[in-house]
């Protein structure tokens, strides 16, 4: 008896890797919501004020939404390379094979996609994430991998950052991605006081808070940066070395943070534009007025 596809109820499915990461999913979901609301009401809003409202909204929408996703991403330090390896422990057996190594805030994801996919009578397509965050035993969850009896370029680059590695890279990772992450949602709570700041007649407020806001980020990627100075150990699959570098995140978070610096000057000059543009035409339309409050 088959399900649709011929899907067999009864007998193991095929693994399939994860794909993208919910909470990542579910954040890009909600700015996308947001901004769609904004764009639907757009039309509302009369004269050229609907220009600066649609760049004002949208471009804070993409700073939120990059310091919430940045918090959730796994591309923060990332290598991949393509080789030849062994396939599974107490075998001869070698596929050719594309790894990638994916350090995140709160952990790390490795992927094992063969090249072909189906080698050796099997499915070779493989996304794991083992995670260090405060309340999480990455420890047990490698060991939980050795039972399950994962392929070996997963285990080989997962045991590299186990507490008890030799490389010594556990502690700094996981302290520098704490201290990172926590910065990253200061930010958040700037960015939220920002945009009341905003809404209200004291832009220039608003643009310090937006400030504050990118100083925050950019203290996020100076705690990841620290990581920098510890020598990594060499990390080699098959025959050939795996090197890691700065990811998209990493430079998403650091452009952010440097382009909120520009924002207090922009505020202040409109407001100062807002300030010359407005109290002479008052004062003109009051002396030509016989209104006692002029």
């Amino acid at each position: 008896m088959t399900l649709w596809n011929g899907v067999l109820p009864f007998y193991p499915q095929p693994r399939h890797a994860a794909g993208l990461s919910v909470p990542l999913l579910i954040v890009i979901l909600v700015f996308l919501v947001l901004a769609a609301s904004f764009l639907l009401i757009l039309p509302g809003i009369r004269g050229h004020s609907r220009w600066f409202w649609l760049v004002r909204v949208l471009l804070s929408l993409f700073i939120g939404a990059e310091i919430v996703a940045a918090h959730f991403s796994a591309e923060w330090s990332v290598g991949s390379v393509s080789t030849k390896t062994s396939y599974k422990a107490f075998s001869v057996e070698r596929v050719r094979a594309h790894v990638g190594l994916h350090v995140g805030l709160e952990g790390v994801n490795i992927t094992l996609t063969g090249n072909p996919v189906q080698q050796l009578n099997e499915t070779i397509d493989y996304n794991e994430q083992f995670i260090w965050r405060f309340g999480q035993n990455y420890a047990g969850a490698y060991a939980e991998a050795l039972e399950r009896g994962l392929p070996n370029p997963v285990l080989y680059l997962a045991e590299k950052f186990t507490p008890s590695s030799p490389c010594g890279v556990y502690r700094q990772y996981r302290l520098a991605g704490h201290y990172a992450s926590a910065t990253l949602w200061v930010a958040f709570c700037f960015w939220l006081l920002s945009n009341m700041l905003l809404s209200m007649p004291v832009p220039h407020y608003g643009g310090l808070t937006l400030l504050i806001t990118g100083a925050f980020a950019l203290f996020s990627v100076f705690a990841f940066a620290s990581i920098s100075s510890v020598p990594l150990c060499q990390l080699r699959v098959g025959s050939s070395e795996l090197t890691t570098h700065y990811g998209a995140a990493f430079w998403i978070t650091l452009a952010t943070g440097e382009d909120q610096g520009n924002t207090p000057p922009v505020a202040g000059s409109r407001d100062a534009i807002y300030t010359s543009v407005r109290f002479p035409v008052c004062i003109a339309s009051c002396a030509s007025s016989s209104e006692p409050r002029c």
